[in-house]
C-alpha cells in the first residue's frame, strides 16, 4: 500500500513522459479515445477497467490490453476504494481523467457511478499525490432534473471545494453516436422520428476523437485550470430536423420524417411517475422515461439564465470532425463501435 503523497503540482513543468495520468472509464465511448490520445502525446498512461468491459461486458482483459498499446492497463472496481488503492493508485500519480458515467441513468446506478465512483477515484487519487482532476461531465447538468445530472453535479461541487488541487470540469454537448441512433433504421426504410416540428432542440455534436483531444489538452493547458468548460463540435448548432435531413442526404434519399407530439412521451412518463410513488420497483422505469422526455425537449447547448433560453453562440466549438462526415463514414462502414447499448431510445 502506498503511503499518502502530497500533490505534485510541478507536473505541468515536466515533459509528458514524466507525467503519470490515470484514466477511469477507459473502455467507454470517450475514455477509449482519451487513452489513445494521451499515449500518442507521450504521457505515462494507466488505463483502469473492469474485468469485463465494454457494452454488455463483452470485452475480456486480454482484449482490453490489446486495444491499448503503449498504456499500462489495470483492472479493478471503481465502486470499491480498496480495489482502487491496490490496483490503480499503488504508485504516485499526477493527473486523473475520469470518464466514468452510469450505463443506464437509473437512480441507484447514477449515484453509484456518477457520484460515488468519481468520489472514490478522487479520494484514493488524492492519497497518491494527484494534483489535477479532469472530470468528464455533461452539458445537460445545467438544468438538473434527472438523477444522473444531480449525481454529476454533487461530485462537481465536491471537486470544486478542494483548494489544494486543481480541476477541470468538461461539459460536452451531444456525442455523434447519440445523434446516429436512427441511422440504421432509416437506412432500412423507416422514417426519421422527431418531436414537434423538429426544431424543439438543437446541439453542436462532437466526435469522440475531438473530445478526447480536448480532454487531453486539459492536462497541461493552464487556461483550463479550475474551469467549468462547455464544449461542442465545429459548425453551427443543428436541430433534430436538420440532423434528419442530413441523414437522408447521406443516404441519397428524400427526407421521410415522422413528427410526434411531445404528449407521446409526456403522458406515459407522468403515469409511470405516479406508479413509482406506489411501487418503488418501477422507479428506474419512470426515470428512463424522464430521460427520454428530457432529451426530446431540451437542447444540448449553453443555457442563458438571464434570457431563459439556450444560446448556440455561447456554446464553444472545438475540433474538425463534422456530423456529415460521421454519417458518411457510418453509411460506408456501419455502426460498429457506435452502439448505444443501455442508452438506446430508438
Amino acid at each position: 500500500m502506498l503511503s499518502p503523497q502530497l500533490p505534485r503540482h510541478d507536473f505541468r513543468e515536466r515533459s509528458p513522459d514524466q507525467v503519470r495520468v490515470a484514466v477511469f472509464g477507459a473502455t467507454g465511448y470517450i475514455g477509449r479515445f482519451v487513452v489513445k490520445e494521451l499515449v500518442k502525446r507521450g504521457y505515462q498512461v494507466m488505463a483502469f477497467a473492469r474485468d469485463s468491459s465494454g457494452i454488455g461486458g463483452r470485452q475480456g482483459q486480454a482484449e482490453v490490453v490489446a486495444d491499448f498499446p503503449g498504456a499500462e492497463v489495470r483492472f479493478g472496481d471503481v465502486t470499491n476504494p480498496a480495489s482502487l488503492a491496490t490496483h490503480a493508485f499503488n504508485e504516485p500519480t499526477d493527473v486523473v481523467i475520469s470518464c466514468l458515467a452510469s450505463r443506464t441513468g437509473g437512480k441507484k446506478d447514477s449515484w453509484a457511478i456518477d457520484y460515488q465512483a468519481n468520489l472514490n477515484t478522487y479520494s484514493e487519487g488524492r492519497k497518491a499525490g494527484v494534483a489535477h482532476f479532469v472530470m468528464l461531465s455533461a452539458i445537460c447538468v445545467q438544468k438538473p432534473i434527472l438523477e444522473f445530472q444531480k449525481a454529476k453535479l454533487a461530485f462537481e461541487r465536491q471537486l470544486q471545494e478542494d483548494k489544494e488541487i486543481t480541476h477541470t470540469i468538461v461539459r460536452p454537448t451531444a456525442f455523434f453516436k447519440s445523434i446516429a441512433g436512427q441511422f440504421e433504421s432509416c437506412k432500412k426504410g423507416a422514417p426519421y422520428v422527431m418531436f414537434g416540428n423538429g426544431e424543439l432542440t438543437s446541439c453542436k455534436p462532437i466526435s469522440e476523437q475531438d473530445l478526447a483531444c480536448f480532454l487531453a489538452n486539459c492536462v497541461h493547458e493552464t487556461d483550463k485550470v479550475n474551469q467549468v468548460l462547455p464544449i461542442g463540435g465545429p459548425g453551427p448548432a443543428l436541430s433534430a430536423r436538420t440532423q434528419g435531413e442530413m441523414l437522408f442526404k447521406t443516404l441519397g434519399r428524400s427526407p421521410r420524417m415522422l413528427s410526434l407530439p411531445m404528449a407521446v412521451m409526456n403522458a406515459p412518463t407522468a403515469l409511470l411517475e405516479k406508479v413509482a410513488e406506489l411501487i418503488p420497483a418501477v422507479e428506474d422505469t419512470a426515470e428512463f422515461a424522464r430521460i427520454g422526455c428530457y432529451y426530446a425537449s431540451e437542447s444540448m447547448l449553453v443555457w442563458d439564465e438571464k434570457r431563459a433560453c439556450y444560446d448556440p453562440d455561447a456554446t464553444p466549438s472545438f475540433g474538425d470532425d463534422t456530423l456529415e462526415q460521421f454519417f458518411a463514414r457510418v453509411h460506408k462502414e456501419g455502426m460498429a463501435g457506435q452502439e448505444l447499448g443501455d442508452a438506446a431510445l430508438f
